[in-house]
């Protein structure tokens, strides 16, 4: 039998959740079957995800036809299908966090997109998603913005797990980690327990490759003037993201080695992950494994969509290379600043940040528009 090389991570202390969910995967048994066969031991959501599984698919017409008689609103309708997928998938997954302590066995849902720029009404979200969906092993995913992040230190602090999401740049996770230990600081404060809050930080791959390839790209478009000022720009090309993450790794080492993280331990508190998003790589010229090889390494998560978990259980090359390579990493960021490539990685970061926050509330706002839709099929004339 072909080894499954998913299995083999889990030995260097990473975890591989999925990237996907619809009600599909949830009644055939898939993600049964994926928890208990594939090692999968955790799953993320975003708008996208649920546009792609409710659009056109019949299995929900029955929940909306529900919805419809009750006389709901759309945005209602919609996060009636939606919560019951997530404490469904939650449900198939309580074994994992039972046996991991509380380590894994979590389903993400994020709060609507639409409010990612407002502290007040993402809390009020994130408190309200907690308490309707019902399940210890909900995670709810805050967007790390600048208004992001008071929310997600509110959230720990009211014992919500927060899957911090959308971070780009090493600064924001740096912010997000201190936004986590702030929140568990507070509910100490309260005397209450921190032992069972899990949170992690959804470092985003390869959009940030994508961004810099397409600027390297049109470089070399207009022309360069010798051979070696094409040799130094193709060098960076797919390099810039793994790099980046190695460098967010570190950081987490040396959060994790504060007198006031060291605090919080003692008291029980599970770190908070980092945890690598955007793990498919869009350029075909790319190993197409490459963010998932280049990134094992202990007390991790890789979030997989469902086409790069069966590429990874093919033929990924399992070994422990998170810390390998640390220096260049650190060397090739800084290069970005040279002459010859003159890319500003904060100016990168930025961009990336608002696509991200877009590429969420489109599909949104598609999906609120094809539900509508439908529900106009589906009601009584």
């Amino acid at each position: 039998m072909a080894t499954n090389h998913l299995l083999e991570i889990k030995q260097y202390g990473q975890s591989i959740w999925m990237d996907n969910l619809s009600r599909d995967i949830i009644e055939s048994g898939e993600l049964e079957n994926l928890m208990k066969n594939q090692g999968i031991s955790g799953i993320t959501s975003n708008p996208a995800i649920f546009g792609k599984a409710i659009t056109g698919n019949a299995i929900y017409d029955a929940d909306i036809e529900a919805g419809i008689r009750e006389g709901l609103p759309t945005y209602n309708i919609y996060e009636s299908l939606i919560f019951a997928d997530i404490r469904n998938a939650c449900d198939i997954l309580r074994p994992v966090y039972d046996a991991t302590n509380g380590l894994d066995g979590y389903v993400s849902i994020e709060v609507p997109p639409t409010i990612a720029h407002d502290t007040q009404a993402t809390i009020a979200e994130a408190r309200r998603y907690f308490q309707e969906i019902g399940r210890e092993n909900v995670m709810i995913k805050i967007p790390g913005t600048q208004a992001g992040l008071p929310a997600v230190e509110q959230a720990i602090a009211e014992g919500i797990n927060v899957n911090v999401t959308l971070l780009f740049a090493v600064q924001s996770y740096i912010n997000a980690a201190w936004a986590y230990i702030r929140g568990l600081e507070k509910r100490v404060s309260e005397g209450r327990d921190i032992s069972q809050i899990a949170s992690v930080a959804s470092f985003f791959l390869s959009r940030i490759d994508n961004n810099i390839d397409a600027k390297i790209d049109a470089k070399l478009q207009r022309g360069v003037d010798d051979i070696n000022h094409e040799a130094v720009l193709r060098a960076v090309r797919g390099k810039i993201a793994i790099a980046n993450a190695k460098i967010a790794y570190q950081e987490y080492k040396k959060i994790t080695s504060t007198d006031a993280w060291q605090a919080l331990a003692a008291k029980g508190a599970k770190v908070q992950r980092l945890l690598w998003a955007s793990t498919s790589t869009k350029d075909p010229s790319y190993n197409d494994v490459m963010y998932v090889n280049e990134l094992i390494g202990k007390d991790t998560v890789n979030t997989l969509p469902p086409a790069t978990i069966k590429a990874c259980a093919d033929h990924c090359h399992v070994s422990d290379r998170l810390e390998t390579g640390v220096d260049e990493a650190y060397n090739l960021l800084e290069s970005l600043e040279a002459q010859d490539i003159n890319i500003n990685i904060n100016t990168v970061m930025d961009e990336l940040l608002v696509e991200g926050i877009d590429k969420f509330v489109q599909p949104f706002q598609s999906l609120m528009n094809s539900l509508e839709g439908k529900i106009k099929l589906l009601s009584p004339v």
